[in-house]
């Protein structure tokens, strides 16, 4: 009797739906290990569902509330959202609510929700940061969200696997955001084609979580649904430190010879920083061929470019410099936590000394949201995962993209700069 050959994405789903086994292609009915939700399309969508239904959540420990989005309320509409969202995780018993404490995709892990071989639903396109862990993490919509919350299931189409490896050491100065902007240059932004994104190699292992988290996280921005790496030593530390359980599934890997779509492989030692041009992730190239845009702003946030090490990586470059004239720069970090952390390592003052502006964590200017928005034909950089025609803003602005290296680099040019040369200069 054969036995079949299964990928990482495919022993998560089948562990899920009670099977020994699923093929790309199946619909199967998966149980769901935990539901999180914010602000933005959470309880304000889901609750008149639930109203009209009569029900309540399926299992309140399994669901975490994050408010992120509109935090902290900026108008009379924001701070009615926040309270509904309040009193909904009041009301149905939610312990795992976090207010005003970080980005969901960053507070989640951080408190020790994730562990490898889980299934799991977030009510946000960047979901798949999950798989950072090893869960098989993905978006859906507030109707479908509905139906998790009252069933603690839903269905899900097998996907293929596409295998992204990356081998060799990354240079100083060149990140995971570098890394997912040439993978949106090289595959496109339906290159993942709603199947799931499994990341390996030597560069991956050799990788910290909250980089792993940048890889992840970006896979929405392939179109994939999931973006997998296997759990491992470094994954199960985090969790531990984190205050979670590993739990059994660390180190499980998939089968090696577990049929897969395709493979593609990158050579992480030849990759310079990225820079992605306005109004796509997939118009990105070496910042050797950057325009030198003049910019009015620059932007260190969201759950993309705002971890820890991200503001460290910006720290590096500004530490013992100016953001330039005319130009601004705020820094947002993605929880309380990363703030705290970042003050109590020197991270912030270098960054405020340098003249960064301070600002919330939360969504913020990433999805729209209160300070730092930009107004008519205005040019920003910044650390963030989209650069949608008015996302940030107006929609003449406009918006590139770069890692925290960059961004810093060019605050302190004021134009696009490659921060290698600020890096040197530091060594030297």
């Amino acid at each position: 009797m054969t036995v079949q050959t299964l990928t990482l994405a495919e022993k998560i789903i089948a562990r899920a739906s009670g099977r020994e086994a699923v093929r790309p292609g199946e619909i199967v009915t998966c149980a769901v290990d935990l539901a999180m939700i914010h602000d933005s399309g959470g309880p304000r969508r889901v609750k008149p569902v639930l109203e009209r239904l009569g029900v309540g959540v399926w299992d309140s420990k399994r669901v975490v509330v994050v408010s992120d989005h509109y935090v902290p309320a900026f108008d009379a509409e924001s701070a009615a959202i926040l309270k509904l969202t309040r009193d909904w995780a009041r009301d149905q018993g939610i312990e795992n609510f976090y207010d005003q404490q970080g980005i969901c995709h960053v507070v989640l892990p951080e408190r020790g929700h994730l562990r490898p071989g889980m299934f799991v639903v977030g009510g946000d396109s960047h979901s798949p940061t999950g798989g950072a862990f090893g869960s098989y993490m993905f978006g859906v919509g507030a109707t479908d969200m509905a139906g998790v919350l009252v069933t603690g299931e839903t269905w899900i189409r097998v996907p293929e696997t596409i295998r992204l490896r990356w081998d060799g050491a990354l240079p100083d100065g060149v990140s995971a955001k570098d890394m997912m902007l040439k993978l949106c240059a090289t595959l496109g932004m339906d290159g993942g084609d709603y199947q799931a994104v499994e990341y390996s190699g030597t560069t991956i292992a050799g990788l910290s979580m909250t980089e792993r988290m940048t890889l992840s996280n970006m896979a929405a921005e392939l179109g994939a649904q999931a973006g997998l790496i296997a759990g491992d030593e470094t994954t199960a530390e985090y969790i531990r430190q984190a205050g979670g359980d590993p739990g059994a599934f660390v180190g499980e890997q998939g089968d090696e010879d577990a049929p897969c779509r395709v493979e593609h492989r990158f050579d992480a030692f030849a990759l310079d920083p990225q820079v992605a041009a306005p109004h796509s992730p997939a118009n990105s190239g070496s910042v050797l061929d950057a325009e030198k845009a003049k910019l009015d702003q620059c932007y260190i946030g969201a759950c993309t470019g705002a971890k820890l090490n991200d503001l460290q990586m910006a720290a590096r470059v500004l530490k013992g410099r100016k953001v330039a004239s005319g130009t601004r720069l705020f820094v947002a970090p993605a929880s309380t936590r990363i703030t705290a952390q970042a003050a109590a390592d020197g991270t912030l003052a270098a960054l405020t000394e340098a003249g960064a502006i301070l600002l919330p964590s939360g969504c913020g200017a990433c999805a729209g949201y209160g300070a730092g928005v930009l107004a008519e034909a205005e040019v920003c950089i910044s650390s963030t995962a989209r650069n949608f025609k008015g996302r940030m803003g107006a929609k003449s602005s406009q918006v590139y993209l770069g890692s925290p290296f960059t961004v810093a680099a060019s605050a302190v040019m004021g134009h696009i700069a490659d921060p290698r040369d600020f890096l040197a200069e530091g060594a030297a």
